[in-house]
């Protein structure tokens, strides 16, 4: 192999290299360089400067260099401060802490308590006090709380004292909401006299009572353009009529959610909705007029 001599592109210093290296570098017109450091220093493009605040030589980058330059961030502060002093400088605010009365300053936020420990103190709760102001809310409300409507101490305080949301709700002689993750409720399929399947007992009996006065009816049709399903659509000539019954209405959010999309739809696609609730149907010695009286436009 044959090497032959060439010079450091930064020291000058005299190396060799194979003719091999020799030739690729001249070829992609790369530089030849001693060492790393040498390399470093020849690609590194620093300029000395002086720091406009001390005096002391510092190097930086050109990309970096800016129309005033300082070795260091005190430096820039030291100057700047002078050049624009702050003006009003607020004092700081003294509070007086609830918990040991001693004073500490505020520094945004409304803060009530000097340190974690007094505020700690100020809101443990004891479990007589937590069902007592569930109970004060639901008179407040006119219903069982959520959860988020307590205060975010007192709420973590429900669930250490009581295992759950649920458990405090239970624990102050309430039932709980429905969650708005687990199933509304669950299905209990039933076959009517015509034969179609009903989710529920008291869609049994709705489809049962269409049956006897002769009102013919599809189960499950399609809402226009959606992924919803009617409970029954009559066969009508002059207008598409739907039939809907709302089982759980005010008994789930996410259920009075459903309820509302459909009736825009309805409305949307111009269909007459009969919306049938279970103050329809029970007690059940006033379902027959309850429902002639719904059904009245179609009998």
């Amino acid at each position: 192999m044959k090497f032959k001599r060439v010079f450091c592109t930064n020291c000058k210093k005299p190396i060799y290299k194979s003719m091999g290296r020799i030739n690729e570098n001249l070829k992609l017109n790369h530089n030849f360089y001693c060492s790393r450091k040498c390399e470093f220093k020849f690609k590194t493009k620093k300029q000395k400067l002086l720091c406009e605040n001390c005096g002391k030589s510092f190097s930086r980058q050109i990309s970096q260099i800016s129309p005033h330059n300082y070795c260091s961030h005190s430096c820039a502060m030291i100057v700047n401060n002078k050049k624009y002093p702050r003006k009003n400088r607020l004092k700081p605010i003294l509070k007086t802490c609830i918990v040991c009365r001693n004073l500490y300053k505020k520094s945004s936020g409304n803060k009530k308590y000097c340190s974690m420990k007094c505020r700690n103190e100020a809101e443990r709760y004891a479990p007589e006090e937590l069902l007592d102001l569930i109970k004060n809310i639901f008179k407040k409300l006119g219903r069982v709380p959520a959860r988020r409507e307590l205060l975010k101490g007192e709420d973590k305080a429900c669930v250490r004292f009581f295992g759950s949301w649920n458990n405090a709700i239970l624990a102050a002689g309430f039932t709980p909401n429905r969650s708005h993750d687990n199933r509304m409720y669950k299905r209990v399929n039933a076959k009517a006299i015509d034969g179609h399947l009903c989710d529920s007992i008291s869609e049994l009996l709705i489809d049962n009572w269409l049956y006897k006065n002769n009102i013919p009816h599809k189960r499950n049709a399609d809402y226009p353009g959606t992924n919803y399903k009617v409970d029954w659509e009559l066969s009508t000539k002059n207008q598409k009529i739907f039939v809907e019954y709302f089982g759980l209405a005010n008994d789930s959010p996410r259920y009075d959610r459903t309820v509302k999309e459909k009736k825009k739809l309805c409305g949307k696609h111009k269909i007459s909705l009969i919306p049938i609730y279970p103050k329809d149907l029970y007690p059940k010695i006033f379902l027959e007029d309850n429902l002639k009286e719904k059904f009245k436009r179609v009998i």
